[in-house]
Order: structure tokens, then C-alpha cells, then sequence
């Protein structure tokens, strides 16, 4: 069992940060808003006031936060992880960020002695409550081995995808397919509104054949009660969707229905709806079907 320093517990990190303490790791977080370390001191964890206290001592740290900028600031500087963690801790790093961030604070944290791990999720909240996030790992293999006892504690499909920043490149790419199948099922779903149809026997029968998706699976909900309730927000998709764009164009793929996937995206983020689930594509969709109210 490890002693895990937890990093960021929002929608997604709260509940990966409680799983551990369930299969019998010790946690002790940290979140810039102290409320939010409530749920995991309910669940037999430690609360830290500063990132130095919940570092210390850990075996393990892990970082979930929303963005680059959110990962250095809490890597870097005298009260950062790389310079109260001690030498020898793994790092873990669960945050979407660009794979050249990954690359970066990979090669600042071995000047520490601190190896590193970039591990981005999916699965959404539902996955990240349940304990069954994919995962996919950058960075040396022994170190991914060494972690495996950590993450089965909060994924059910984790793959060493190869070396520092390549799980961050696949986490793009995961997040260009749940974009495009989400415009997709939107799409669906108000087409077979207007046409009338029942759709939740539609839904039902579309996600058992090939037209089926995680992505319907887990938003079926959503788009039934037009509930839009955050499990990911639109503006951190927004984020992803400018990194899978850079990444792809700075190896010469082209992406065209990703490139519309991300304006819609970002036109979601312009009609306010940044802090809804992004499952409010429906939204969007439809309005340009001339439904006013929508």
C-alpha cells in the first residue's frame, strides 16, 4: 500500500482520490478551494493546507487539475511538488495537458530525482466514481509497472501507450472521438425529436448495434432530460480540442470533421454554456434547427 499525496479534487479528482483510500492506500490531499477535501476526509483520507504537507512523505504523488498552466503551478517553485516530494516518489500526473508539458516536467522532476508519469483519464465522472476510467501511461515502463498497484484502484483499462507525452497524445485523440461522437448523437437525437419518434425506445435500440457508443451510454440521460449538469465541462473540452488541433497540425494530420467538432465545441463555450456538460451540443444543434428556446 502507498502513501499517496493527492493533488486536485474537483469533479474528477475527488473521486479518484477516494478509491485508494477504499483499496487501502493512504491519501492525503490538497485543493486550492479547502472545502472540496471534505468528501475525501469522510472517506477515511487526510486533509493537507498546503501541497509541501500533502507531498512530504508520499510514495506516490498524483496531480489531477484542468490545465498546463494548473500543472506547472503546482510542480514549480519553492512550494511546488518537485521541491517537497522526496527523491525516489513517483509522479503521476492524471491532468489533459500538452504532451510537450509532459515532456518538460518529466525532465525537470529526474533533475529531482522524482519520476514521472503522464496519465490522463477517461471516463468521465460516472468512470472516475465507479473506478473504472481508462487510462492511458506515458513515461519508462518499470515506472508504469510500479504505479499499476496505484491506478487499479481507480481504472479498469490501463495501457502503457510509450514513452514520456504519448498518453497525452492518445488522450487527444480519445478527445477528438468523443467530440465527434457527441455532435453525432446530438445530431440523432434532434433529428429524431422533430421527426417525432419516441427516443428513449430509439436510443435504446441505436446503442445496441453498431451505432452504440459509451458516449450515448453514459449521456443517454442527458440528452433525454436535457440535463446538463457537468460530468465534463464544455470549457475544459475546449482546451482539449486546442491541444488534439496543435498536436495534429505539428505532425501534419489533418483533421477535418475534428476541425468542426472543435468550433462547435467552441461555440458552445460562446453561448455561455463553458460550465455545462458538454453534452449541451444538443443545444446547439438545436438552435440551428430554429428552435429558439432551445
Amino acid at each position: 500500500m502507498a502513501k499517496i499525496g493527492f493533488i486536485g479534487l474537483g469533479i474528477m479528482g475527488s473521486p479518484m482520490a477516494i478509491n485508494p483510500v477504499r483499496a487501502g492506500h493512504t491519501v492525503t490531499g490538497w485543493n486550492r478551494s479547502p472545502e472540496k477535501t471534505a468528501p475525501l476526509v469522510e472517506a477515511g483520507g487526510t486533509a493537507a493546507a498546503t501541497i509541501a504537507e500533502a507531498v512530504r512523505d508520499a510514495d506516490v504523488v498524483i496531480t489531477m487539475v484542468p490545465a498546463s498552466p494548473q500543472v506547472e503551478a503546482v510542480a514549480y517553485g519553492q512550494d511546488g511538488i518537485l521541491e517537497n516530494a522526496p527523491s525516489g516518489a513517483l509522479l503521476i500526473d492524471h491532468s489533459s495537458i500538452t504532451p510537450q508539458t509532459s515532456i518538460e516536467l518529466a525532465e525537470k522532476a529526474a533533475a529531482k530525482g522524482i519520476r514521472v508519469l503522464d496519465a490522463p483519464v477517461s471516463g468521465g465522472e460516472a468512470g472516475a466514481i465507479e473506478a473504472v476510467l481508462s487510462i492511458m501511461v506515458g513515461g519508462e515502463k518499470a515506472d508504469f509497472d510500479a504505479a499499476v498497484p496505484v491506478l487499479q484502484a481507480m481504472g479498469k483499462t490501463i495501457v502503457h501507450c510509450g514513452p514520456h507525452g504519448a498518453g497525452q497524445t492518445v488522450k487527444a485523440a480519445n478527445q477528438l472521438i468523443v467530440s465527434i461522437n457527441l455532435q453525432a448523437c446530438a445530431e440523432a437525437v434532434n433529428f429524431l425529436e422533430k421527426s417525432g419518434v419516441d427516443l428513449k425506445a430509439a436510443l435504446e435500440v441505436l446503442n445496441g448495434g453498431l451505432a452504440g457508443s459509451t458516449v450515448l451510454t453514459r449521456k443517454m440521460d442527458n440528452f433525454l432530460l436535457q440535463d446538463y449538469q457537468p460530468g465534463f465541462k464544455v470549457d475544459l473540452h475546449h482546451k482539449d480540442m486546442g491541444i488534439v488541433t496543435d498536436a495534429a497540425r505539428s505532425v501534419g494530420a489533418v483533421l477535418p470533421v475534428g476541425a468542426v467538432a472543435a468550433q462547435l465545441i467552441a461555440s458552445a463555450r460562446a453561448q455561455g454554456w463553458g460550465d455545462l456538460d458538454h453534452s449541451v451540443l444538443l443545444k446547439g444543434v438545436q438552435r440551428l434547427s430554429g428552435d429558439a428556446d432551445a
